[in-house]
């Protein structure tokens, strides 16, 4: 049997306890503590009972501090911690340690844990507590009463208090809690009720008496040291680490609540759960005013009619959105704000909460992207300026330094700059964002794998449609191709417009219809639309007073543009012409295009869709630089058939006088005009596809949709006045940019035609693309596109790819700027018929579409 410890008694009230034998008659296991007791006296402490902890079979180095305190009513705290480091403690039990956690990208220090223990008595059950605190290093008091324990509570902030609620003629274990609950700041304290056994196993007592008490969890007495080891565990590893980083938000509060923007917590369902003092400084609404109420996106008849829509479907995606628009204080004034919505993900990527920061558009930032550039950009004067760091600073500085500089070589400037004190995966970053920089085509896709999950339709017909061929051959003795191209027909002098049959002019008087049947007027006319629809778009466009040319002159010069076009082309003809006229129209006489272009804009525009595929062989770009064509060698295999298609419409129109549209025109309007017309007519090859709709799509689209839903709040309170977004969009880049956006809508809108007209142009160009193969095999030129093969060609997934890959996005900026809601209603529709026709050919087995099988 173990000696009684030796205990010295310091003047500050601290007792040293020492067991003075290491022997050990304990009944607890090896390693565990064991219980003395013993009475001091000493000052005005009076008689005390202390415990103190002697561990059997350690040596008798263990030294314990107990921190002795008096209590009213002879309750008494106490602290044991033990010298022993808890880290070795830890290690003797095998146990982790964890000293920090992360709160998102903070770091949250784990402090040691603080534990109250509040029982009236002594028994197994609080000693076995003690012991699993001494095993797992825990600091741990002891209090015998109410009183004793909310003193000890307010003064140690105890992480953890479990309370005994056995005995209920000591003290209210429930009232306590409640005590416990109610201090301020000390809500975060996990709180446990030792309970009895249920007497009855088959029930088990309800234990929402406890949780309205403010208890957080529930532990069934139970004197086994490692059933109270698991719980400390347990609750360590839950709710203390989760309450831990519960404290830490209050330091992230504390920077919200004193910063000067305005900022805003909503939950997923837009209900305001707290908005910080700048909010209110922003808005004049004060947090009792707002909170809980719901939030809407910004208000005002200053922003876009599909503000709402972007931001939604940026936020939706878990992506940050960032701008600025209007919004209104509580007084009614109308604020320009420049807001940043961030969406906060929660388990699964689900959307939890939406953060919204707020500040006036005149107040300054330090912190967005905008900053972050100028920062770079006075990094980069900076570094350039001091002439250190050798010979490639040196080489920049000089770059720098010259008077003619392109705006993208004064981004690379600056990138480089930014480098120099960069780490070096940041740098090895920036050497891809100059490598992607310093290319020539900026805009366009590089198409390194297959579109569309490899889908090989679609891969056959972007590669030939985005590429210009190939300079391979399959046998050596493949004379070169002098004369692909059939010379022009020139316009007899005779030439007159006959009177217009009355079934052509009732055809024609559908014209300004989307649903105008050009495949009808080909019938009619005897393959001859273009001449006679031309005529009557160009005089309702009055086309002759733009033009200073007489009607004989412009009849003329159709009859001449039209003859040039080969008719023997299933799908490049005339017929194509006169329907890309119409589409080009049609685009014209919307009330967007119309209140932007002036009347020598929309004229080009009109000749240019008339002659953008005169003298068309009916073969593509690629299978003439294959064949190497005159026509490729001219132009260097760049663009061949736009540039022979723009500049043949001018050899054709100066070479007669009297077609000659241009002679009355001056100098200037003539040099403007043209410019016009061959920008548009190059804007319709399609290696450039990309590039036009990524500068239209970012430059005009928006703003164009923006100034749309102004224009329509100034025709109904000013008249229609111009807005600053109006004139914007009628700058000659703009108004160039619309231009050939105008013209490959034109060009290609065959698939948002009515469905009978969609299948019926379908039809057409694979029967050209499939001669084009054909030929191709024949002379044993390299097959540009497989997919148009006659024995495996399937015109639904040829559609099917072009609509995905080239129309969707087309026409989908196309309509937010323009408003054409009958070209999507019939490209999707349309779409679906494709759709179906693919899947039904599937369901046959079969793979091949033959062109004489589309209904």
């Amino acid at each position: 049997m173990g000696c009684a410890p030796s205990i010295h008694v310091s003047q500050s009230g601290v007792v040293y306890c020492r067991d003075s034998d290491g022997g050990s008659n304990s009944p607890h296991p090896s390693g565990f503590s064991r219980s003395y007791h013993t009475h001091i006296h000493h000052g005005a402490v009076g008689p005390i009972s202390i415990k103190t902890e002697a561990t059997d079979g350690d040596p008798p180095t263990l030294v314990q501090t107990l921190a002795v305190k008096k209590e009213r009513r002879g309750t008494i705290t106490f602290e044991a911690e033990t010298q022993t480091s808890r880290t070795n403690m830890k290690e003797q039990t095998g146990l982790p340690s964890q000293t920090e956690d992360m709160l998102g990208p903070m770091k949250v220090k784990k402090p040691a844990i603080r534990i109250l223990l509040v029982f009236a008595k002594e028994d197994s059950q609080s000693d076995t507590f003690w012991w699993a605190c001494e095993r797992l290093g825990y600091r741990c008091e002891l209090a015998r009463n109410s009183e004793g324990a909310l003193e000890a509570f307010l003064q140690k902030h105890h992480d953890l208090v479990i309370i005994d609620h056995r005995h209920s003629r000591n003290y209210d274990a429930e009232a306590l809690c409640r005590s416990i609950r109610a201090i301020k700041s000390y809500e975060h304290a996990v709180v446990v009720a030792v309970t009895r056994k249920s007497p009855n196993e088959k029930e088990e007592p309800s234990i929402l008496p406890l949780l309205n008490a403010g208890f957080n969890r529930r532990y069934t007495e139970n004197t086994n040291l490692g059933a109270c080891i698991n719980e400390l565990l347990m609750l360590d590893h839950s709710e203390i680490r989760a309450r831990n980083k519960l404290k830490a938000c209050q330091a992230l509060f504390a920077a919200i609540e004193n910063v000067s923007e305005a900022i805003e917590i909503c939950n997923q369902d837009h209900q305001l759960m707290y908005v910080n003092p700048g909010y209110e400084r922003l808005t004049g609404f004060t947090s009792q005013e707002v909170v809980g109420k719901e939030k809407g996106l910004p208000k005002s008849d200053k922003n876009s009619l599909d503000l709402h829509d972007a931001i939604n479907t940026q936020i939706k995606k878990g992506k940050s959105w960032e701008g600025t628009v209007y919004d209104h204080r509580k007084n009614g004034d109308s604020i320009q704000q420049h807001i940043h919505i961030s969406p906060v993900l929660g388990h699964g990527g689900k959307i939890t909460h939406y953060v919204t920061l707020r500040r006036s558009a005149g107040q300054t930032h330090t912190s967005g992207p905008l900053q972050c550039i100028e920062k770079l950009k006075a990094d980069s004067d900076l570094h350039l300026q001091s002439g250190a760091g050798g010979k490639r600073r040196d080489s920049i500085a000089r770059i720098h330094a010259m008077t003619i500089e392109a705006p993208i070589t004064k981004v690379i400037n600056i990138i480089n700059a930014a480098q120099e004190n960069c780490p070096i995966n940041v740098v090895q970053a920036l050497d891809k964002v100059l490598e992607i920089l310093r290319s020539a085509e900026l805009y366009s896709p590089q198409l390194t794998s297959t579109p569309k999950d490899n889908d090989p339709v679609t891969s056959d017909l972007v590669e030939g449609l985005m590429t210009c061929g190939s300079r391979r051959r399959y046998s050596s003795d493949i004379a070169l191709s002098k004369n692909i191209l059939p010379q022009f027909v020139p316009s007899s002098p005779h030439s007159h417009l006959p009177d217009v049959p009355s079934d052509v002019q009732a055809i024609l008087d559908k014209e300004p219809q989307w649903d105008f049947d050009i495949i009808e007027l080909e019938r009619v006319t005897n393959k001859r639309p273009l001449l006679y629809l031309g005529m009557k778009i160009f005089s309702r466009f009055g086309v002759c007073e733009v033009l200073n040319c007489s009607e004989v002159t412009l009849r003329l010069w159709l009859q001449l543009i039209e003859r040039n076009y080969h008719q023997i082309n299933a799908y490049h003809n005339s017929t194509h012409a006169a329907d890309v006229l119409h589409a080009t129209a049609y685009f014209l006489n919307r009330d967007r295009i119309a209140g932007i272009l002036d009347n020598m804009n929309k004229v080009a525009a009109l000749l240019a869709a008339v002659s953008h595929d005169v003298d068309h062989p009916g073969r593509t770009n690629s299978f003439l630089c294959n064949a190497s064509s005159e026509l490729a060698t001219l132009y260097n295999d760049v663009a061949v058939l736009e540039s022979h298609h723009s500049a043949l419409t001018f050899q054709l129109t100066w070479r007669d006088d009297r077609c000659n549209i241009f002679k009355n025109l001056s100098r200037d309007d003539y040099r403007m005009l043209r410019q016009q017309i061959i920008d548009m007519i190059l804007a319709t090859e399609m290696t450039r596809h990309f590039e036009h709709l990524s500068k239209f799509a970012n430059s005009i689209s928006k703003m164009g949709a923006s100034a749309r839903v102004e224009d329509d709040r100034l025709s109904s309170h000013s008249g229609g006045m111009a807005t600053p977004e109006h004139d914007t969009l009628r700058t000659l880049e703009n108004r160039t940019l619309i231009n050939r956006m105008l013209i490959k809508c034109a060009d290609i809108a065959n698939p948002a035609r009515p469905l009978d007209l969609c299948v019926e142009w379908a039809k057409r160009i694979a029967e050209e693309y499939c001669q084009q193969t054909d030929e191709e095999k024949e002379r044993g030129l390299p097959v540009v596109m497989p997919v148009f093969d006659r024995a495996s060609c399937s015109i639904p997934k040829s559609q099917i790819s072009f609509i995905d890959y080239f129309l969707t996005d087309m026409f989908d900026a196309w309509d937010a700027f323009v408003d054409t809601p009958s070209l999507i209603t019939h490209l999707t529709r349309n779409y679906k018929y494709w759709k179906g026709q693919a899947e039904e050919a599937e369901r046959r087995g079969e793979s091949v579409t033959r062109l004489e099988d589309v209904e």
